[in-house]
């Protein structure tokens, strides 16, 4: 993963990330904090037409870190790695070679650009969510038409904790789909890997198994049609739901604030791994979609490293 994939496909998230699913927030809050998280972004600012939300602030953050590692880690490579280069040159090899285990050689070097940078995105954006002050640092709002009981804007929000963020992963996904799987295998062969009978059949048997396979493939499409839906939605509620217990753990102890941070501190290791899982399970599921589209068997791997 060199530093001209990684930017050029944080820059695709970002530009997919900020047309506007976005819209003010209208729940509740009170000036010491939310009583709940709400289920959508809330908007801090206004480029032109665009509102910024406070988790596409956080992303935007994170994806600036992430370049400014990785320009850090191959500003002097050596051939014996240390310190940095050493840690993400480890984290990459890792990557790939499990990569490697489940898409094979040929697709592995296709589309690792892709596959690794969405780990490393996910990953960090749902750890930064962790830092003490996001979702509870920002500002009073004050003044005519100011609704009493949403009153507190938080500066940062956990970006995955927003819909717009992971729908735009997942949406991205599901076209490079599309054009891995085609190119892969052709028009024909993409559309037969869907809808053909799997074996050879003949006579009323072949009639009958079209039919049935057939119906099969119309399933499948829809079903395709789903997987980003689910994707998106999958990321966001369980990132969501940790955000909303860890805030409401802090409410525990009432307005005690000097020991608020305790009661959500277990539940913050907890977090912790379930940033790890759920960035893993977003890379393995989709890994998974782009293999059984493409699967010829093993003997396709053979004839390209052969070609």
């Amino acid at each position: 993963m060199n530093r001209r994939s990684i930017f050029s496909t944080l820059f695709a998230w970002l530009c997919c990330a900020v047309p506007a699913f976005a819209a003010d927030a209208t729940h509740g809050a009170a000036q010491t904090g939310h009583d709940h998280l709400p289920a959508h972004a809330e908007a801090i600012f206004e480029l032109g037409p665009f509102v910024v939300t406070n988790s596409m602030l956080m992303v935007w953050i994170v994806a600036a870190s992430i370049i400014l590692v990785a320009q850090l880690a191959t500003k002097k490579l050596t051939l014996v790695p240390s310190g940095l280069q050493n840690f993400v040159e480890w984290l990459v090899e890792s990557l790939y070679t499990f990569l490697e285990g489940i898409l094979g050689k040929h697709l592995v070097k296709r589309t690792f650009w892709f596959f690794g940078t969405i780990f490393v995105l996910i990953l960090f954006t749902n750890w930064f969510g962790l830092i003490p002050g996001v979702g509870t640092v920002g500002w009073t709002l004050s003044g005519p038409g100011v609704d009493p009981h949403d009153t507190f804007r938080p500066f940062l929000r956990g970006g995955n904790a927003d819909l717009n963020m992971t729908a735009a992963m997942a949406f991205t996904f599901a076209i490079l789909w599309f054009y891995w799987a085609i190119t892969e295998n052709g028009l024909k062969g993409f559309l037969a890997h869907i809808f053909a009978p799997k074996g050879k059949f003949g006579g009323l048997m072949a009639v009958l198994m079209f039919a049935v396979f057939a119906f099969v493939g119309v399933i499948e499409v829809v079903s395709i049609l789903f997987r980003p839906v689910a994707l998106s939605f999958r990321l966001f509620g369980n990132i969501f739901a940790g955000e909303n217990i860890l805030e409401n753990m802090m409410l525990v102890v009432g307005d005690n604030k000097f020991l608020a941070w305790l009661p959500p501190l277990p539940f913050y290791f907890m977090e912790l791994l379930v940033g790890l899982i759920q960035a893993l399970v977003f890379m393995l599921l989709t890994a998974v979609f782009l293999k059984l589209i493409c699967d010829h068997g093993d003997d396709h791997d053979k004839d390209h490293a052969h070609h």
